[in-house]
């Protein structure tokens, strides 16, 4: 049966809703970033680019560095982007769009994304980087979903709604691994660890500014997270969700966080640029 207009809508040249893309002009290595001004830079590093198109926050390019083919699209900020943009990447490559059928050959993308996060414990310094093993997901996306959890996703997540059981959104948590073969390449220069994953920047990540929080910190319960000796080692707004989709759908996925602000010492980066520059330099001289 076709998957209906309201299902997945298109715009009238055939293009995704929302990313505004055709079949045909993504790579199958996908950077994905929060901000489109980081989009512009790491695409400014392309020696030739194919496509530039934008629809509201969504800004993609595809291009080539040497003779390897990429894509970056910057996302704007929280999983409500990023369960729209996983899912039209997904249907830009099978999905037979005219047809509106699932494709009878599926193909696996490579999803990395770059953003910044704060780090939770001491051994994530500002300008340090994290990888992310397996995120925590504070937010609600994806209950709903049938997700089909792995025996360590299952046993992380016990051991996460028991130790965040006096929270009210303990009994909503996810666990979504990334996946080991696209970690293993950025492993040198990266920690692994647990990430969390927050529905926003100020409340859910218990920044106090004037609006009244709950009085248990979160994150004094979150930095002493403890998983066989892995430990909860930053906090950011979308790694979750590229996990558990990119599982979900059978896409590769990792997720490296440059640390720009350290929440155990309060402190924030003076040049936090300069750290997501650095980290882009890097993850770009192992992509090609």
């Amino acid at each position: 049966m076709p998957i209906s207009p309201a299902d997945l809508p298109l715009n009238q040249d055939g293009s995704v809703y929302h990313l505004n893309l055709l079949p045909g002009e993504i790579s199958n290595t996908i950077i994905l970033v929060g901000d489109p001004d980081r989009a512009r830079k790491i695409a400014s590093r392309f020696d030739s680019i194919e496509i530039k198109k934008q629809k509201r926050e969504l800004l993609t390019y595809t291009g080539h560095i040497g003779s390897k083919r990429l894509s970056v699209i910057g996302t704007g900020m929280g999983v409500g982007n990023i369960d729209i943009v996983m899912n039209e990447l997904d249907a830009l490559v099978n999905i037979d769009l005219e047809k509106r059928k699932i494709k009878p050959t599926l193909t696996s993308l490579d999803i990395i994304r770059l953003g910044t996060a704060g780090g939770l414990q001491e051994s994530t310094p500002i300008g340090s980087f994290v990888i992310s093993d397996i995120a925590l997901g504070f937010d609600n996306l994806l209950d709903f979903y049938e997700y089909p959890s792995t025996l360590k996703e299952s046993t992380v997540l016990n051991a996460a709604k028991n130790h965040f059981q006096e929270f009210q959104v303990s009994q909503n948590i996810y666990a979504a691994e990334g996946d080991t073969d696209v970690i293993a390449k950025f492993d040198d220069f990266t920690k692994l660890g647990f990430t969390l994953t927050s529905s926003g920047f100020y409340g859910p990540q218990y920044r106090k500014v004037r609006a009244p929080l709950i009085k248990r910190n979160l994150v004094d319960v979150a930095r002493n997270f403890d998983f066989e000796g892995e430990q909860i080692l930053n906090l950011e707004m979308e790694t979750s969700a590229i996990y558990g989709l990119g599982r979900l759908l059978d896409h590769r996925c990792c997720s490296i966080s440059a640390i720009v602000a350290n929440r155990t010492r309060n402190e924030f980066a003076k040049d936090s640029y300069k750290i997501i520059n650095q980290l882009i330099e890097k993850v770009l001289e192992r992509l090609v």
